[in-house]
């Protein structure tokens, strides 16, 4: 007996449901709503049916209303028992009592074998290493720049840092664009440690808001307002969902489309890890999105629009047979889909941990500040893998 059927035996067992000849009135088991069911065409009004267009609770508990109805007994709901997690709690806490301190240590070891660009002009400024090692230590400390100095003290005289910034100084190198490519190249390196435990992925994006307003006049109806809207960052992330590791990042504006950076969050973890599975939800749903993921052997699981029409000859075999599964074989479909739930608390864990507003004020700036929140996600993930799952991690070896 699968979920919508032990749902449905429960709503027909305690709540009243109304018949009007074919058509069935059955409650909602978790609000007020009622929603209309017709039994000789299978259908419902809930949201449920709409977007899957198979049998949910409420067909269910017509059916089982039906079925007391003729004289014939209701099965016995299953007792559902909700699924436990072991956690390695030992684990757990090596990692957290002394992330800070591997933290330092990862992020030092992933900066020293960058190339120092040349430099023709001007003042000598600080080495690259020293500059990435202090915005990513400044963002890692979530504190302000003046009481983040006493830790940049402490990181030089641990050696970390070859020469120590002033905490303005920093601010500078945020709005440096000429970064941004290293933060992406140091995000990538900081994940493949870990290529040899994911191999199932996950594509979404979320935003992170500014300090920044848009501003303007509305004229409607003959009456006035001024609307203001929060500007705000769209990062666009491949993950891991075993570890939550990021294997590939865009930065774009808040109304960037999502499938548009499908291709390039893909072909850059493909370029690095084995693929078996990726998920994603609707709004990645396209055949070239499904060629693509396939085209590197895996297997893509993105759910399919309400609209879609499985007819259309312009379809592919592959786009027809995908479709099907989705439909036919739901179950299986999602319990694969259901990994896709790991990228969204991907990023609750960046936001939860290094927060979800951005302190920066240039798009330059906004975009290394957010960056720079994904690597250290990507660094705390490995040193919870290095307890956990006893990895090793050994950056640049394949440079």
């Amino acid at each position: 007996m699968n979920t919508r059927e032990l749902k449905g035996l429960e709503i027909a067992s305690s709540q009243p449901i109304i018949r009007e000849g074919n058509i069935w009135i059955v409650p909602s088991q978790s609000s007020s709503k009622k929603y209309t069911v017709n039994l000789f065409i299978q259908t419902c009004t809930c949201a449920d049916f709409e977007s899957h267009r198979s049998k949910c609770k409420h067909i269910h508990a017509a059916e089982a209303a039906l079925q007391y109805e003729n004289g014939l007994p209701l099965p016995i709901p299953e007792k559902h028992v909700r699924p436990t997690y072991k956690q390695e709690w030992h684990a757990y806490n090596l990692a957290q009592t002394n992330e800070k301190a591997k933290f330092q240590e990862l992020l030092y070891e992933l900066c020293r074998n960058l190339e120092e660009p040349l430099q023709h002009m001007g003042r000598p400024r600080l080495r690259i290493q020293d500059a990435l090692f202090a915005l990513c230590f400044k963002v890692y400390s979530t504190i302000s720049g003046r009481r983040f100095n006493s830790d940049l003290r402490e990181a030089h005289a641990r050696g970390y840092l070859s020469k120590l910034p002033s905490y303005n100084s920093i601010f500078d190198y945020f709005q440096m664009e000429s970064l941004t490519p290293y933060l992406k190249q140091l995000i990538v390196e900081s994940s493949l440690p870990l290529k040899s435990v994911e191999f199932n992925f996950a594509v979404d994006s979320s935003g992170f808001c500014t300090g920044q307003y848009n501003q303007w006049l509305q004229e409607k109806y003959g009456a006035s307002k001024i609307v203001r809207q929060q500007h705000w960052l769209k990062v666009h992330l491949m993950c891991g969902v075993k570890t939550n590791v990021v294997t590939s990042v865009e930065i774009t504006h808040n109304n960037a489309g999502d499938s548009l950076f499908f291709s390039p969050l893909v072909e850059q973890t493909a370029s690095n890890f084995v693929m078996n599975e990726v998920s994603a939800d609707k709004a990645y749903s396209s055949g070239d999105n499904l060629k693509l993921v396939v085209s590197h052997a895996a297997q893509p699981y993105i759910p399919f629009r309400s609209n879609t029409n499985p007819q259309d000859k312009r379809s592919s075999d592959l786009w027809k047979r995908m479709y099907h599964l989705y439909m036919y074989n739901q179950d299986e479909f999602m319990r694969h889909y259901h990994r896709r739930s790991n990228v969204e608390t991907t990023f609750s864990m960046i936001k939860a941990k290094f927060g979800e507003r951005l302190r920066s004020k240039s798009a330059v700036a906004q975009t290394n500040e957010v960056l720079c929140k994904v690597l250290c996600h990507n660094l705390c993930c490995v040193v919870q893998s290095i307890y956990e799952l006893g990895i090793e991690p050994n950056f640049w070896s394949e440079s």
